[in-house]
């Protein structure tokens, strides 16, 4: 039985006063709404006739008559699927106790499928006309009808991988239809796995009218670019982002068009943005539908994406606009003591949108900017969108005569390279060499040299700008240039690795850095190129060709790093995973490049942006994997000498106390401290190797331990 939270709201205020001729004008009412209003209110009208027949003084053959007039009018729409939910619901309660609730289900399917060539087969297939006095189980085996009855001989089917194909038979004593595909072989699909693996393609939809009708969409390709658009967006139930368009579109429109086609065709008053960045598209009912769908997205928007929104769609309708605007002013004013860095955004926005509210507003700058620094530095801090936050230190600069303050303690912390820009060509004035710097941002430059990954922007900015600045190499070339290969290594920088990397390529800052270096750095510097791992072969010559440019001694005489010890099987792990990258990942996510480049404007390509980071990622892992492994070498336990604590031996070490510990000393690749188990790398290992049974060991400040045992150790 229905439960009573089913009972619309209407109807549920009828039964608890009772008025049983107020329920029956409302139940009318309802009756004679479109056919899908009513379809959908199907389980609501069972559930008051279950309210109306419950309980004492019930009145079961009053709830029958409200039923049997809805039945009379789903029958008499040819509302079938609906009937089908009316006898779920209310069936028993229908037909009474001498009612064959049974027979009328299969009449109905009959009425809703009986045109279809499998109907009967499937109906037998799933046991429809057996144990008919269960109704659970007839109602499990409509359900699985329901799943396959949407596919019959003839029906044009999507499969994810296969592309478009039709359905040619139905075996019923394989339970399995076959599928004949355009582009690929035919394949036979169960009759379970049909609703999860096929999808029936309405004669409208896309991929079918490409199968049917191709001649026509090539020529809207060409002619009506907003009217092909439509198709591809109306074919599906979801918004599409550019490269699902131009998936749907492959044989339609040709690579070199697509640009065109696509910026002629997501100009339609009724296409619809959403997001930001991974942008997708839906294609409104009409021009002004698109403005209310518009609206509607503002209304329920974050503040920061009500600012895109104007930005984007401002311009569809100056009523929208005044809207928005009006909306954003009300924002700001209720933001500006809270977060002023929203509230200037809002005036930035509004201003570059013509609709600056003047001068006046608590949030313009000159508002904003009249507090105490403290006040300007939560400003800029709170901004986040950057081209606005430029805009802001121009605004500070412009009104603010502690600027050259609120400038230095913003440097740090800034990671928009235009605004460090700005900041910096405001803060050095007229000083042009190394020399001439001011102090403090001398000091902020040294910073980055010294501690990096304090600020990995800020240095990151820092080395690029050296490429144009030969100021900014003076200051410590060798440190520049060590701190340049280091940060690819380091986490700080992961988000950054790929503009890093270009500043080793030809020509860039790591081969302007070369010429002022110094005989005795020079060696260095090659041993740096050399354990670069993340550098393809070509990069590694091309820097070390461009470094014997300036120190032709090392021509010839690549540096050759040291060995580096690590058991068996760790050497056979990194092996297994260089070769797992190589043959596997690196060329999966070069078809994901491929694929993502294929979506058009690489700039708002966000599947582009993360297959290049991660392609940088497996490139870097790969070279440091495969720069690592030419220098490892088995530790041969078998030959370890444990007269004396070395590489490969376990020694048991006694502090003053009493208490005990053991430390295995093995390779950088096998460190696990919290296992006991250091590396002969480590700063405790350097102090520990060489030592025998008895001799004493500062490990730790004001912490001396005494070698107790030493022995092989187990791996």
């Amino acid at each position: 039985m229905p439960k009573s939270k089913n009972v619309p709201l209407e109807f549920r205020t009828l039964l608890e006063t009772g008025d049983l001729s107020g329920l029956e004008d409302e139940w009318l009412r309802r009756l004679s709404q479109r056919r899908n209003a009513l379809s959908a209110e199907v389980e609501g009208f069972a559930a008051v006739a279950h309210q109306v027949a419950a309980g004492e003084d019930g009145d079961p053959e009053h709830a029958r008559f409200l039923l049997e007039m809805l039945d009379e009018q789903l029958q008499a729409k040819e509302l079938w699927r609906a009937r089908l939910e009316l006898l779920r619901h209310g069936g028993e309660l229908l037909l009474g106790e001498d009612g064959d609730v049974h027979a009328e289900i299969v009449s109905t399917l009959d009425r809703l499928y009986g045109d279809r060539s499998v109907f009967a087969g499937l109906a037998d297939t799933v046991g429809l006309h057996r144990a008919t006095h269960d109704l659970a189980k007839t109602w499990d085996k409509v359900d699985r009808l329901h799943g396959v009855l949407i596919f019959d001989v003839g029906t044009i089917v999507a499969m994810e991988g296969r592309g478009v194909g039709t359905i040619v038979d139905a075996n019923f004593q394989l339970e399995s239809f076959k599928v004949d595909f355009a582009h690929h072989a035919a394949l036979n699909v169960g009759f379970r796995a049909a609703p999860k693996m096929l999808e029936p393609l309405p004669p409208e939809h896309i991929l079918r009218r490409k199968l049917e009708d191709l001649d026509a969409l090539l020529e809207l390709a060409d002619n009506d670019p907003p009217q092909l658009l439509r198709i591809v967006l109306e074919s599906r139930d979801r918004e599409l982002t550019a490269g699902e368009v131009r998936r749907d579109l492959t044989g339609v429109v040709a690579d070199a068009k697509w640009t065109s086609f696509w910026n002629a065709a997501r100009k339609h008053p009724q296409v619809v943005v959403h997001g930001k960045g991974r942008q997708t598209y839906t294609w409104a009912t009409s021009s002004d539908h698109a403005v209310e769908t518009v609206w509607t997205a503002f209304e329920a928007a974050a503040p920061r994406k009500k600012l895109e929104l104007l930005r984007r769609e401002g311009e569809r309708e100056k009523e929208l606009a005044a809207r928005m605007a009006a909306a954003l002013d009300e924002l700001a004013r209720g933001t500006v003591d809270d977060d002023p860095g929203l509230a200037f955004e809002v005036w930035a926005t509004l201003e570059r949108a013509g609709a600056a509210p003047g001068d006046g507003v608590p949030y313009s700058p000159t508002s904003l900017l009249a507090g105490p620094a403290a006040r300007a530095k939560e400003m800029l801090a709170g901004i986040e969108d950057r081209s606005l936050r430029e805009q802001a230190y121009r605004e500070v600069r412009q009104r603010r005569d502690d600027w050259r303050d609120i400038f230095y303690e913003r440097l740090p912390r800034e990671e928009d390279p235009r605004a460090l820009d700005l900041m910096y060509e405001a803060l050095r004035g007229d000083a042009r060499g190394a020399a001439d710097l001011p102090k403090e941002l001398g000091s902020f430059l040294d910073g980055l040299l010294a501690r990096p990954h304090r600020s990995p922007a800020a240095f990151v900015w820092m080395a690029e700008r050296a490429g144009s600045e030969l100021a900014l190499i003076l200051r410590n070339p060798q440190r520049l240039l060590q701190q340049m290969f280091a940060a690819m290594g380091r986490d700080e920088f992961k988000e950054l690795r790929v503009r890093l990397r270009a500043l080793l390529e030809k020509g860039r800052t790591a081969s302007k850095i070369f010429p002022e270096l110094s005989e005795d750095q020079a060696p260095a510097a090659a041993d740096a190129i050399h354990r670069a791992g993340y550098l393809e072969d070509y990069e590694r010559e091309e820097l070390q060709r461009a470094l014997e440019l300036s120190f032709p001694s090392l021509r010839g005489e690549a540096a050759k790093s040291d060995v580096m010890w690590a058991t068996e099987a760790s050497i056979a792990a990194k092996k297994a995973q260089l070769e797992d990258i190589s043959r596997r990942e690196l060329p999966a996510n070069r078809k994901a490049i491929e694929e993502a480049r294929a979506m058009g404007d690489l700039r708002e390509n966000f599947e582009y942006k993360a297959a290049r980071q991660r392609q940088a990622y497996l490139t870097a892992l790969g070279g440091k994997l495969q720069a690592e492994l030419s220098r490892a070498k088995p530790i041969d336990l078998s030959k370890v000498d444990p007269g004396q604590v070395r590489v490969g031996t376990r020694c048991t070490l006694r502090d003053e106390g009493g208490a005990r510990r053991s430390l295995s000393i093995l390779g950088p690749w096998e460190s696990a401290p919290e296992d006991g188990i250091i590396s002969y790398e480590s700063e405790l290992a350097e102090k520990l190797l060489g030592k025998a049974v008895g001799d004493r060991v500062e490990t730790a400040k004001g912490t001396v331990e005494t070698v107790e045992a030493i022995e092989v150790a187990a791996v």
